[in-house]
């Protein structure tokens, strides 16, 4: 009964509208007022102390290191790099964006930060180029999606520290997929863009052409080997450095680009406040969502449910897969992560699944979810940036969302593809 007055009262919530974070707060204050004798000062206890984390300050520091460098001309330089690198192709453009979002996903560990920093630049440019706007849009929407499963990932860090996972091992694990993942929707755009003439820019780049581009993007493509490398080689921790990523990116905005200004970080900081108050509060409501959860052992109840239908390692990864596809289409990743992690992972480990592979999977299958109705947060600002409306991209980017999901299912399928870097570093 409880649970049931749990579910119904936060669904109930968002169909009328309520922000996700305020539907999972008054949802959880709901069915403990009313059918539950728990003290209401624990749901602030729960949500105040899941905040005190010193991991979680990676989260904030990497997403305003992602506004510096877009505002820095970071990614402008990025994509300058990938259209000199793939720009001669069928769909060169398209590619490009996919190509040079994969590298803004390596330093801003976001999706929609990497929407808006690509799409802002590349929408405007395909559709002036002969390009279908609703094309160009799915194209982004979708691009931007790798931003939370190449390092550094904003919900691997969640995943890290809900399931006790190393989150520098989640980083490795995201490589592998996350390229993947890139070239599907490569793949795909260049099929439709030879299907329906779209038109082919720039010349096949000569060697000094393909070294002045990395001459010119070398601050910026240097971020995330300094980010990475410091991790890795056990100079600074993830949160650490999400710090030294906005240094750098400071000191190059202001000094090297001199795109930055003293007056325009004004804006900077608080355009990275404004993204990270819902983000903060989705985390600590989603917490105390959980913490109800975990209390009425709901967790059990739904391992021994899946359990119970199949003990193969194969089939469960399917069942779950399908599940996340589902709930990544209602609830944000963020929350999807901190309230599923604590039901899903002893599933995943009853059968022989690593926990590391698990979760490179569930974030694949979340991702999902950013170009997915209703909630799908690229969708609308891919929307926002193209002016069309999300219904007209949400048609487009169907051959975009098969690939992404065939590609989920090889993962699957392959443990290896994300747990063989892993293995090379432990």
């Amino acid at each position: 009964m409880t649970i049931a007055i749990l579910f119904i009262s936060f669904f109930v919530l968002m169909l009328i509208g309520v922000p996700i974070a305020i539907s999972l707060g008054a949802s959880t204050l709901f069915t403990m007022i009313f059918a539950t004798k728990l003290p209401l000062g624990s749901i602030v206890q729960q949500a105040f102390t899941s905040l005190d984390s010193f991991s979680l300050l990676a989260i904030p520091l990497f997403i305003l290191a992602g506004v510096l460098m877009g505002q820095g001309g970071v990614s402008k330089r990025l994509l300058r790099l990938a259209e000199v690198l793939v720009g001669y192709l069928v769909g060169g453009l398209a590619i490009g964006t996919v190509l040079a979002s994969m590298f803004f996903a390596a330093i801003s560990g976001s999706g929609p930060a990497t929407v808006a920093a690509i799409g802002s630049f590349m929408i405007p440019s395909m559709a002036q180029k002969g390009y279908r706007t609703d094309f160009a849009a799915a194209v982004t929407a979708t691009a931007g999606s790798i931003g939370v499963i190449l390092p550094p990932s904003i919900p691997f860090i969640m995943f890290g520290i809900i399931g006790g996972v190393s989150i520098g091992s989640l980083f490795l694990a995201g490589i592998i997929p996350g390229i993947l993942v890139g070239i599907a929707l490569m793949i795909v755009s260049y099929g439709i863009a030879k299907k329906e003439g779209f038109p082919t820019e720039g010349k096949f780049p000569t060697f000094m052409d393909v070294l002045k581009a990395i001459n010119y993007a070398k601050w910026a493509l240097l971020i995330p080997v300094v980010i990475l490398g410091g991790i890795y080689s056990g100079l600074f921790s993830p949160t650490e450095s999400a710090a030294v990523a906005c240094i750098y990116s400071l000191i190059i905005g202001l000094f090297v680009y001199k795109e930055l200004t003293f007056k325009k970080l004004y804006d900077v900081f608080l355009e990275a406040t404004l993204m990270n108050i819902p983000v903060v509060i989705i985390i600590s409501f989603s917490i105390s969502f959980a913490y109800l959860l975990s209390i009425e052992r709901i967790p059990g109840t739904i391992a021994q449910f899946i359990t119970g239908i199949s003990d193969n390692m194969i089939i469960t990864m399917i069942l779950i897969s399908l599940f996340l596809l589902v709930v990544g289409m209602f609830i944000d990743t963020i929350s999807s992560v901190v309230i599923l992690t604590p039901i899903l992972l002893p599933v995943a480990q009853a059968v022989g699944i690593d926990p590391i592979h698990f979760g490179v999977i569930m974030v694949c299958n979340l991702a999902v979810g950013y170009v997915t109705p209703p909630l799908g947060v690229n969708l609308f600002v891919a929307s926002h940036i193209s002016k069309v409306s999300v219904e007209r991209i949400s048609r487009a980017l169907i051959p975009f969302v098969i690939a992404m999901v065939v590609t989920i299912i090889i993962i699957i399928l392959i443990p290896q593809l994300s747990t063989f870097i892993p293995s090379l570093s432990n």
